[in-house]
């Protein structure tokens, strides 16, 4: 008897892209990976040769989620989301790993509150939290950070996320600086001037509403001078939530250049358009805010064809003190943890990607982007997502792990989510019966 090798997968499918995919058996050890072979239905592992078997029949084994842009909040906002609490909403939503945004308090410009983060996250004992430190110092115009210094504290990637560099000498200077510590940028692109004081998208809607509006070219212009930027110094950029036509298009032309460009969005701007802020719904309010029927299209057909490789949440919790105000005044953002995988799933149902594009988007290119191997392999962390297509259930935000209800998907009807997820051999999120 070997009680300490325990099979995650039995009688599953595991969707691994580049790997053999499946019906397989994943067997693991001191929180590693020591086999994978394909299932032989005449021969079931025995229950008493093994610790635990974990019944994944009918369900989709994959590589650990990773989720590359989420806020935590914490250090500085912790009434709207702590590590812990981000953590336990990622594990809920089928993440194992997470990488959080900066734009902290104080931000995370330097090794301190890099570690500080890790010692929290370790502290949480639950997903992996990969920080993303700060571009420039205090997300300001007024100097580089010392990218050294951060690398070795563990940050995997740079970025302003919240407030773009508008000064394109620094941003010149970021790119070079980055490239010489294999450090990619996470750009957040929004021409300041353009947006202005805009509250949602520019268009006849905000017309109507008497609102402000965002015109597309706010976030196009930046994208197209990061990407001539990235061409430039020869250093990778990666495009932030990607919400119109014309991102989208340019991003596209750039990779057939071979320019070392990146891309995501988030599930907000392929499921919903501006239509949801009627009534004035602040919990439909985000930076970039939600587009056109045309943009909504364009971002989906970015998803299918590859121009768009990362499905992230940018998870950005509020409390009610943001929230709850006139349309003009309410915070930018919505939670988005536990709703990412059954959202990425109605794509699957409605033939715009695959399963395997959709494991790809959720986490073998976010892994890519950013240096982790994140591949279920032996001798590799056991890091491990099962998703059940089938299950429905009514989303309520009431009962979410995290601090913050933000969200325009209170009481949808879903079909899909997660119902396991391992990280390093530990399972930190359990919804499937075990045997």
């Amino acid at each position: 008897m070997t009680p300490e090798i325990r099979p995650v997968s039995w009688i599953g499918k595991v969707i691994d892209p580049g790997n053999p995919t499946g019906v397989m058996d994943i067997f693991i050890k001191d929180g590693k990976i020591i086999a994978i072979n394909n299932h032989d239905p005449d021969k079931d592992v025995e229950k008493g040769s093994v610790d635990r078997i974990i019944d994944a029949s009918g369900k989709i084994v994959t590589p650990g989620l990773v989720d590359m842009h989420v806020h935590l909040r914490e250090p500085g906002h912790e009434y709207k989301e702590t590590i812990k609490t981000g953590c336990l909403a990622a594990a809920k939503g089928g993440f194992t790993a997470l990488c959080c945004m900066p734009n902290t308090n104080p931000v995370n410009d330097n090794g301190q509150i890099t570690e500080y983060i890790k010692k929290k996250a370790k502290e949480a004992d639950s997903v992996r939290v990969y920080p993303i430190a700060a571009i420039s110092l205090g997300l300001k115009e007024e100097g580089l950070c010392e990218y050294g210094e951060l690398k070795a504290a563990g940050v995997v990637a740079l970025s302003n996320d919240g407030r773009p560099v508008m000064d394109s000498q620094l941003m010149r200077r970021a790119f070079e600086y980055a490239k010489g510590f294999g450090l990619p940028l996470i750009s957040h692109c929004e021409e300041l001037s353009l947006a202005g004081a805009g509250v949602m998208n520019e268009s006849a809607l905000a017309t109507r509403m008497g609102l402000p509006g965002i015109p597309n070219a706010a976030e196009s212009i930046m994208v197209m001078r990061d990407i001539a930027l990235c061409e430039l110094t020869g250093s990778p950029v990666h495009i932030c939530h990607v919400s119109t036509k014309e991102s989208v298009h340019a991003i596209r032309e750039a990779k057939k250049r071979g320019a070392p460009v990146t891309a995501e969005t988030a599930p907000h701007y392929f499921t919903l358009t501006e239509e949801a802020v009627k009534g004035y719904n602040t919990n439909a309010k985000m930076s970039p805010p939600l587009r056109s029927y045309q943009d909504r299209d364009a971002v989906r057909k970015g998803l299918a064809d590859g121009t768009i490789d990362v499905i992230a949440t940018d998870h950005a919790p509020h409390s009610s003190l943001e929230k709850e105000l006139e349309f003009d005044l309410a915070a930018n953002g919505i939670t988005g943890l536990e709703t990412s995988v059954s959202l990425a799933l109605k794509l699957v149902e409605e033939d715009v990607i695959s399963l395997e594009g959709l494991v790809e988007k959720m986490s073998i290119n976010p892994g890519r982007i950013l240096g982790l191997d994140n591949r279920l392999k032996v001798g590799a962390p056991a890091d491990i997502t099962i998703i059940d297509q089938d299950i429905s259930y009514t989303f309520n935000s009431a009962d979410s792990c995290s601090l913050s209800r933000n969200t325009p998907f209170d009481g949808w009807n879903m079909k899909g989510k997660a119902v396991l997820a391992m990280v390093g051999g530990k399972i930190v999120l359990d919804e499937l019966s075990v045997s």
